[in-house]
Parts: structure tokens; sequence; C-alpha cells
């Protein structure tokens, strides 16, 4: 397959495991990762749990698949979701899959994209098991997404608040930001902003600033105290660790 200036993205939703009327401002997200070329909803929509997913289905433009639930208690997505996965994978035909989920269960499947070269992209929740965070090469909670939105479909029910995006003390990010520091030199005095980024995440996918209260890694690392960010040579945007 010929390389893309925009990666193609398969977008794949377990909606039995996501609440609708996050539904647009995670397709937003996903749009900062590249082209979502493929959006598929999974769920059993003769369930009336659903009613809000087959309207933000039809809203947003994505392909409801049915998966009927023949066993009680048993998510009826996820063997649907996964065939399709694979065949998907073997068409060759997109760069990278996103899989919105909070569902451990999808970890092999997100393990098994990797060994084939694609890249994983993670979207659930912060109770998402560390197993499939870890094993995504990016791993995005909701509750960061949605922190200061408007719900994308419908008013949460009574007694069920948004919920509240994940926040840290920006303290407890410079471990994270000195294992990337370590990883690329140990014995650098300052660093690319773009390539700390990029080792942050590699080292731990679900490494977010929103996490701290920050809406750039650039100012997160201001946040801590610890570092100092400046220009550079040709205007790039360089770290220094102050101690």
């Amino acid at each position: 397959m010929p390389p893309r200036d925009i990666p193609f993205l398969a977008v794949l939703i377990d909606a039995d495991n996501i609440p609708a009327r996050h539904a647009s401002v995670i397709l937003d997200e996903i749009a900062g990762f590249g082209e979502p070329s493929l959006r598929r909803v999974y769920g059993d929509w003769s369930s009336q749990a659903l009613s809000q997913w087959k309207e933000a289905a039809r809203d947003l433009g994505l392909v409801m698949h049915q998966q009927s639930a023949n066993t009680k208690g048993k998510n009826a997505s996820d063997i649907g979701l996964v065939i399709d996965a694979m065949d998907i994978l073997h068409a060759g035909k997109v760069d990278g899959f996103v899989l919105v989920s909070s569902d451990s269960d999808f970890t092999r499947l997100a393990s098994r994209i990797r060994e084939d070269g694609l890249q994983v992209i993670g979207i659930g929740e912060a109770k998402t098991p560390e197993s499939l965070r870890k094993v995504c090469n990016r791993f995005v909670f909701i509750e960061n997404i949605v922190s200061g939105s408007e719900p994308a479909v419908a008013e949460p029910k009574p007694g069920k608040p948004e919920p509240a995006a994940v926040k840290e003390p920006p303290a407890k990010a410079i471990p994270f930001i000195r294992d990337a520091m370590k990883k690329i030199d140990p014995d650098q005095d300052d660093y690319s902003l773009g390539q700390l980024g990029q080792v942050i995440t590699q080292l731990h996918p679900d490494f977010d600033p929103r996490s701290y209260g920050s809406a750039k890694l650039s100012d997160l690392l201001r946040k801590t105290g610890r570092f100092e960010v400046f220009q550079g040579q040709n205007n790039a945007m360089k770290v220094r660790d102050k101690a």
C-alpha cells in the first residue's frame, strides 16, 4: 500500500461499552490522528439500551453492525468487532485502527494488529485495565476528551454526572518525562520538545498532558517547576532539566 500524507484509520466502536453522548467529541479527537475512513459501531440494535447510539450513528454517519446477544449477560459486540477487524486488517486498505472501548477483551486484538505493523489507538474510560492501555500505541481517556465539552447526544441520566477529567498534580508527570530523557540520551543538556513528546508516548501510551490539567506538553513541563522550555536554533522548542 503506497504511503499517504494522512493515515487512513478504521474506527471500531463497542456501543455496549461506551456512552453514546460522547460520540461526537470522540470522533473529533480521532480526526487529530488521521482520516477515519471506515467508521463502524457494534451492538445489539434491538436493545432499548442502545437507543441513544442509534440516533448518534445516524447523525454522525456511523455504520451500525448488528450483533445479537444470544446469551444473557454476554457482550454481543465483542466477537463481531474482532472478526471485522481481522477482515479489515487482511484487506490492507487502512494504516491503523482506533478501538473505542474500555473492555480488556480487546487486548489480544490490539496486540495482533500491532504484530502486522499497524498503529493502534485506544479510546476508553479511565477504568480501562492497564493491559489494554499499554498494548496500544496511544491510549486516550474519554474523561480528558469530554472535559469542558457539551454532551454530544443527550444529557446524562439523573444520578449519572459527566465523568470528571483525570487530574493529577503536575509533579506526578516528572518520572515519565525523565524516563523519556534517559531513553533519548541521559547525558544530553537539552531535548527537542517534539521528540520528547514522541518518546514519552512510546514508553507510556496513556500519557496525556490533559491528565495533569494542561492542554499541551509544554504547559505541563512549565507547571512541574522542574523543566525549562525555551526556543533553540531554527525556532525549535527545547526542554532542559533544571536539576
